[in-house]
């Protein structure tokens, strides 16, 4: 009795799915990531679907091509699970072999290009081509530290403690460790308003260039405030005789003969001592 194939996914198969569809679903715009976690633990989001159908009287079934075949990462794509229902739905006659083909070029066509590159590249030469740009990064942003450690030597600190880490990733292994993420972490936070606060100082700085010239004109005010109390008498002295003019104005109308007659002799007062002194 034959058996009945079954759906298989070699690790390979899955790997590549996983890295090529650059971590979502293969529907254009679908913005469902490959993975999400759920109580702190990573969980697929996304669904194996077959482009041409794996069993028979399946959608877009060809019955030219092996169990073997169905399976393989050319006939896969990754959707999540409206969009898997939807192209394997009522509606599927939309979604023919050469739409879910495109979907899948457009979507693995960076990452294809990138592994094409590699070529047959042993795991020693690719250590080494790691090894070479890590140095160039290091070689780079050395300079940049030490002068940055003569304003903000705690970050500098940090900083190069990561550039420790990638200075030979042969010997302390690739990438970053968890202890200079946390690092990296604390040092971009602190970055993250670096711009703010230079803006900040040097409004401080301008300030402060004018802080002698501030400070004569506070000793002036204080000079003048020594003096206060007799100050203050002559102000009252002053508002008393202006209440008093405000209440002579309440006959205004009967003021404004006697003022323009006084105004006119003032006047002539003023004429006669002109002469009087030339």
């Amino acid at each position: 009795m034959d058996k009945k194939p079954r759906r298989y996914y070699s690790n390979a198969t899955i790997a590549a799915l996983m890295t090529l569809a650059r971590g979502g679903c293969y529907w254009p715009d679908c913005k469902v990531p490959t993975i999400r976690l759920i109580n702190g633990n990573p969980r697929l989001d996304l669904e194996i679907a077959h482009i041409r159908a794996f069993e028979e009287g399946g959608k877009r079934f060809d019955p030219t091509r092996s169990a073997r075949e169905r399976n393989s990462f050319d006939n896969l794509v990754l959707l999540c699970n409206p969009h898997h229902e939807e192209v394997d739905g009522p509606d599927s006659d939309k979604y023919p072999v050469e739409v879910l083909l495109g979907w899948k070029r457009t979507r693995e066509a960076d990452g294809l290009e990138a592994l094409a590159g590699l070529g047959e590249l042993t795991k020693a030469e690719l250590s080494e081509m790691i090894a070479a740009v890590q140095s160039q990064l290091v070689d780079r942003i050395g300079p940049a530290l030490d002068e940055f450690a003569k304003t903000a030597p705690e970050l500098a600190s940090l900083l190069k403690a990561v550039m420790k880490e990638l200075a030979d990733p042969r010997v302390h292994g690739f990438g970053i460790s968890q202890d200079g993420i946390n690092m990296l972490h604390k040092s971009a936070r602190t970055f993250a308003n670096l711009e703010d606060s230079a803006n900040r100082l040097a409004e401080a700085a301008d300030s402060l260039k004018n802080l002698e010239d501030g400070a004569d004109i506070l000793a002036d005010a204080a000079d003048s405030l020594v003096n206060l109390g007799d100050n203050a008498r002559i102000l009252w002295r002053a508002a008393d005789k202006t209440l008093k003019a405000a209440e002579s104005l309440e006959n205004l109308p009967d003021n404004a003969k006697i003022l323009s007659g006084a105004a006119n002799n003032a006047l002539k007062a003023a004429e006669t001592l002109t002469h009087t002194r030339f």
